[in-house]
């Protein structure tokens, strides 16, 4: 059984592939790192290889309102269609440095700064940026910056989306904060030496994705980062039987 998709009456999110979610919150349509090329290798100094096609065409999403990019840096995060992609959407919030890059709707916002999208009818919905640390300690000046993000509004559920982040540190900074009920965890147990000869741990592997769900004691959890590309360490069943043996396979949303 796999994890696909989550449903409540007020929040729906969706993994298409990788890293790329869609989240229906609120009256409102969100996509988080969009990915929609084929199969492929992109070059660079580590190499990153796509296994897989995207399921959909970035025609096929639809209408977004706004999109949640954890960074812009690789290409696993923010592909050369979901560069393209970004053209069509209203508001892309990002890193600060991302959003220079980027330019054109992007939005940069530092942690914990926050932006209100508003929904259709009235109100609004609020984006939190959090902190992730995409590595271990002394890490950011080479895999560049990353952020995270908490929604919130009037009647809605608390969602936590981790982006890219393989700290605990940062998870416990964001229970602190907020009383999650739903979250989006990218796990896949990204492995490549980054400040050391040996590998370091770049996103969430099933153990910390485990560690995050007791910490945020969110009711349920979608994994997504963890298919379609070569790179990713584990997969969906290796997350899945962490939680089982952990007795937390209830909390995981599953289709």
């Amino acid at each position: 059984m796999s994890v696909a998709s989550t449903a409540s009456e007020k929040f729906h999110a969706r993994v298409i592939s990788g890293p790329t979610v869609v989240i229906e919150y609120g009256g409102l349509r969100l996509l988080t790192d969009p990915g929609f090329d084929r199969a492929g290798t992109y070059p660079g100094a580590r190499p990153l290889v796509r296994t897989a096609d995207s399921p959909v065409t970035a025609d096929e999403v639809g209408t977004v309102d706004a999109v949640l990019l954890s960074h812009d840096e690789h290409f696993d995060n923010l592909d050369n269609a979901g560069r393209a992609f970004l053209a069509e959407v209203p508001l892309t919030l990002t890193t600060l440095s991302g959003a220079g890059r980027l330019g054109g709707t992007a939005r940069g916002l530092a942690p914990w700064e926050t932006v209100d999208l508003p929904r259709p009818g009235g109100g609004s919905i609020t984006v939190t940026a959090t902190r992730a640390q995409h590595g271990p300690d002394g890490s950011e000046p080479v895999v560049g910056d990353v952020i995270g993000f908490v929604l919130t509004g009037d009647d809605l559920p608390v969602v936590y989306v981790s982006g890219d982040n393989a700290s605990l540190d940062v998870v416990r900074e964001v229970a602190d904060r907020f009383d999650v009920e739903e979250a989006v965890l990218f796990a896949g147990a990204v492995c490549m030496p980054v400040i050391r000869d040996e590998p370091d741990l770049l996103t969430l592997d099933a153990e910390r994705a485990v560690e995050a769900t007791r910490m945020l004691d969110a009711r349920r959890v979608l994994i997504a980062h963890v298919d379609s590309w070569a790179h990713f360490s584990q997969d969906l069943p290796t997350t899945v039987a962490a939680f089982d043996e952990a007795g937390l396979g209830d909390r995981l949303a599953r289709r």
